[in-house]
């Protein structure tokens, strides 16, 4: 991966204290590289220090922790988190992008550089990281695959138990939502299989480039074992699928095709200790999975 023009790459003997990027840094490597942010791969860049700062702080991580970030970008949170974490993993699709990150760790903190791994991949395509195991996830995620990329994190990477996610704020409410909310849903049942999911804040759109029409918010997260082994979470989810799928059926008439009939749906649910007649935003994940074991 070669650098843009203009980067500056420093020898190891260069002096060169942690310096977290502004708006004129992030303006002057996305000119230099060429980038312009793209609604496709949902990339918003943060500019604003004071909300880096934010961010790695609301996340709990400390010296001790491996963090995977997951869309780098030019470098924002990545640099936040150097100055705290042991190391820091960065995931990141965009070519030119990842042939620049090197650089400006280099340049802005080189003192952190050898606690540093680059993965150039597809987030959802990546099976193992190198260097130690992460034990916690950071990332300013890209609105479009946000809930995909964390739950697939989730699923691989077991030795991550925190973290924290800036993702549009209807997803963040949806991710933290409890049974009985409006917004509660298939990323709620699914992310509380793995971890109490909580929200951390808001963040505001002027701290972006280029700024997003949508309004952003952190969620935060500390992992619990989960209700049962890989096949009944595959059926939990099925379950949790085919619930919300039409909101406003009842579970016996939601499940009728997944269980085979109506009557076979409800004898399952008869036999889960639930009322035919619940609705699946009334059911806690726990209730899913005693389920899914008579679907």
């Amino acid at each position: 991966m070669g650098l843009c023009r203009g980067a500056v790459q420093l020898t190891p003997s260069t002096p060169a204290p942690p310096r977290l990027l502004g708006a004129a840094d992030v303006r002057r490597l996305a000119e230099s590289c060429g980038v312009r942010p793209t609604k496709q791969r949902g990339q918003n860049f943060v500019h604003d220090a004071n909300t880096v700062r934010r961010i790695v702080k609301a996340s709990g991580i400390t010296g001790d922790d491996v963090v995977v970030e997951i869309g780098p970008g030019l470098g924002s949170l990545t640099l936040g988190l150097l100055e705290v974490a042991a190391h820091v993993t960065a995931v990141e699709i965009d070519e030119v992008l990842a042939g620049q990150l090197p650089a400006t760790i280099a340049d802005h903190a080189p003192d952190q550089a050898a606690s540093f791994d680059l993965v150039l991949a597809d987030a959802m395509k990546v099976t193992e990281l190198p260097g130690p195991q992460p034990t916690a996830l950071v990332a300013n995620l890209p609105y479009n695959v946000s809930v995909p990329v964390l739950l697939t994190f989730f699923e691989r990477f077991p030795t991550i138990r925190t973290g924290l996610v800036m993702v549009q704020a209807e997803v963040a409410h949806r991710l933290a939502a409890g049974p009985g909310s409006k917004t509660y849903g298939v990323p709620s049942v699914k992310a509380a299989w793995y971890a109490d999911m909580k929200l951390a804040g808001s963040v505001g759109r002027n701290v972006f480039w280029p700024m997003p029409n949508v309004e952003s918010s952190l969620v935060s997260w500390v992992r619990h074992e989960p209700p049962g082994d890989e096949e009944l979470r595959l059926r939990t989810f099925a379950v949790a699928d085919a619930a919300f799928a039409q909101r406003r059926k009842t579970m016996r008439a939601a499940l009728s095709n997944l269980a085979g009939s109506g009557a076979l749906a409800e004898q399952a649910l008869v036999a889960a200790g639930l009322s035919p007649q619940a609705r699946g935003e009334q059911l806690t994940v726990l209730d899913f999975a005693r389920l899914a074991t008579f679907i």
